[in-house]
C-alpha cells in the first residue's frame, strides 16, 4: 500500500529549494507571494534559491544539504522544487530518508525531479507530486487550472482530469498506480537504485527539446528493458520543441511512440496535459488512478 504524505491545511509551511539547476530569486518571488498571500501557506526559502555554481544552484554538497534540511525539518510540510534542469542524479544516492520515511511530506516538481520521484516510489513506496514548479506561477500563471491543480492536490482533493481524443489513441480502461515523468530521466534511471517500476502501472511520459532519433532510442531502451510490456496503461504527454537532424528521421515523436507500442493491447492516450509547457496537471506518483480512453473523451481520475 502506497504511503501518502499528510495533506496541507492553511498555515502549513512549504519549503522552496533548487536541488538542481540555477534559478534567480526574481523568478521565484511571485510563487512565494502566492503561496503566502493567495493560498494561505507559509514559506521557508532554502539557501539554493538564487545561489549559483556554474550550471547548478550550488555545489553538490550545498544542494544536498539544502534538500536534506528541508526533508528533515519538522516544520516543513511540503517541499517545492523551484525548477528542474540537471543535478538531482548527482546527489540522490547521498540523500538520507531515515526521518522522511517516518514523517513523509509532499515533494513537488517535474523534469529533473523525476529522479527524486522515481527513487522515492521505488525504494520507499511513498507518493510525491509531479506538478508545476515556481516559474509556472509567473505572469498570473497561478490562476490557470494547471497550477490550481497543484493547490487542489496539496489540499487532498481527488483529481479528475480530461482531454481531447487523439488519432493515435488506443481505446480501453486501466486501473493502476501512476508511475513516470520525463522520458530522458526515466531511461537514465534504468539499472540504478532509482529504476522505475512499471509492471501493472499506468505509465506517463513527456519530454522537451530532444531530437526525434533520441526519442526513438529512448523508447527502444524502455522496451528492451521490459518497461513497456506489462503496463496497465500508457499516457503520452507533451513532446515539445522536438528537433530533427539534417537528414530527417522520417517520423514525428508521436509516430515513433505509436509504432513502439502497437504490439501491446493496453489503452494508450496521446496529448495528455502533462508537459514542460503550461499544460501540466499535478499527478501523484504512486497513487491509484483510473484511465479511460474513449472515442470522444479521455479521463484520468483518482
Amino acid at each position: 500500500m502506497i504511503k501518502t504524505p499528510p495533506y496541507l491545511i492553511p498555515g502549513d509551511c512549504i519549503g522552496i529549494i533548487c536541488p538542481a539547476g540555477y534559478m534567480p530569486v526574481e523568478k521565484v518571488s511571485e510563487c512565494i507571494r502566492v503561496l503566502n498571500e493567495e493560498w494561505g501557506f507559509r514559506t521557508k526559502v532554502g539557501k539554493t534559491i538564487g545561489s549559483q555554481f556554474n550550471y547548478f544552484s550550488g555545489t553538490d554538497e550545498e544542494r544536498l544539504n539544502d534538500l536534506q534540511q528541508m526533508l528533515d525539518d519538522e516544520e516543513v510540510k511540503a517541499v517545492l522544487c523551484a525548477r528542474g534542469g540537471y543535478g538531482m542524479g548527482r546527489i540522490i544516492d547521498r540523500v538520507s530518508f531515515k526521518k522522511f520515511k517516518k514523517n513523509p511530506k509532499w515533494v513537488i516538481g517535474y523534469s529533473d525531479i523525476t529522479v527524486f520521484h522515481s527513487h522515492l516510489y521505488s525504494n520507499y513506496y511513498i507518493s510525491s507530486l509531479h506538478a508545476p514548479m515556481a516559474g509556472a506561477f509567473n505572469d498570473a500563471g497561478y490562476i490557470n487550472r494547471f497550477v490550481q491543480s497543484l493547490k487542489a492536490a496539496l489540499e487532498g482533493k481527488k483529481a479528475k482530469y480530461s482531454c481531447e481524443p487523439h488519432a493515435f489513441n488506443r481505446k480501453g480502461e486501466a486501473i493502476g498506480e501512476l508511475s513516470g515523468g520525463n522520458l530522458a530521466l526515466l531511461v537514465h534511471l534504468i539499472g540504478t537504485a532509482s529504476d522505475i517500476k512499471t509492471r501493472g502501472r499506468i505509465l506517463f511520459i513527456e519530454d522537451i527539446g530532444e531530437y526525434v532519433y533520441n526519442v526513438d532510442r529512448m523508447m527502444y531502451q524502455l522496451k528492451r528493458s521490459g518497461k513497456l510490456s506489462r503496463l496497465a496503461g500508457l499516457i503520452i504527454g507533451g513532446f515539445t520543441d522536438m528537433k530533427d537532424t539534417e537528414r530527417p528521421f522520417g517520423q514525428t515523436a508521436y509516430e515513433v511512440i505509436r509504432d513502439m507500442v502497437k504490439e501491446y493491447d493496453y489503452p494508450v492516450c496521446f496529448g495528455f496535459p502533462v508537459s514542460h509547457e503550461k499544460e501540466n496537471y499535478a499527478l501523484k506518483i504512486g497513487a491509484g488512478y483510473k484511465l479511460k480512453v474513449g472515442k470522444n473523451k479521455v479521463t484520468l481520475e483518482e
